[in-house]
């Protein structure tokens, strides 16, 4: 961890030492009507695109923070990282922007276990939440048979899970290595993980940044 941050201007100190960088968009802070704090999702950062146009943040009084998670992008990793910690990191960004007692969140994708834990650790900051394409649970008993029968990302979920528990010393090299499917073919070969219509809208999405590391698949 740097004595001093790259970009101060940029990344806040939290109370525990570590740097979190964050991006400020839409209308300054003191006119906003809404203020809302986005937390991006696995493989992505503060830089992420949120498609919404600039016209309708300036006509609803919008105000964002997007900030790198512990660990992603300019900010600095948290080696005792947890659910809580999430909350926590939050927290300490919003208290040290001076954003509010109270402010709306916005979960992308994996971004959305953190909305879980604020929900839970820090309730009575929220003015509402959001989850956008959150992480499946694959055990909630509501969820269908036949949407998970050929969803084979469930066995490699499963399979990381079983290590994570029983040999957490080894799940460094399972999520790297290359003889075996892993959690980790979502960044190296995005398409595994959609099917042709997701295809289809995201290769028209700028800057989503899976798709934009395989040039292929907007051919």
């Amino acid at each position: 961890m740097a004595d001093q941050p790259p970009n101060p201007q940029n990344r806040i100190k939290l109370r525990d030492g570590r740097y979190l960088a964050y991006k400020e968009r839409g209308i300054p802070k003191d006119d906003a009507k809404f203020t809302i704090v986005l937390v991006h999702g696995f493989g992505s950062s503060k830089d992420m695109n949120f498609n919404v146009s600039q016209e309708f943040v300036e006509e609803t009084g919008i105000y964002f923070v997007l900030y790198d998670r512990a660990g992603y992008g300019e900010s600095d990793p948290n080696p005792k990282r947890s659910l809580k910690s999430e909350a926590s990191d939050v927290q300490e960004l919003a208290d040290g922007l001076q954003i509010g007692s109270r402010f709306y969140l916005i979960g992308i994708s994996m971004g959305s276990y953190t909305v879980w834990s604020c929900l839970k650790h820090i309730p009575q900051r929220l003015a509402g939440v959001a989850m956008v394409a959150p992480v499946v649970n694959y055990r909630w008993p509501s969820i269908p048979k036949s949407l998970m029968k050929n969803d084979y990302r469930r066995e490699v979920l499963k399979w990381s899970f079983w290590i994570a528990k029983y040999f957490p010393g080894l799940l460094h090299w399972w999520v790297t290595q290359n003889m075996f499917p892993t959690t980790s073919m979502l960044e190296k070969t995005p398409a595994n993980y959609f099917n042709d219509q997701d295809i289809e809208v995201l290769k028209h999405t700028k800057g989503f940044p899976m798709l934009s590391k395989v040039p292929r698949y907007f051919r």
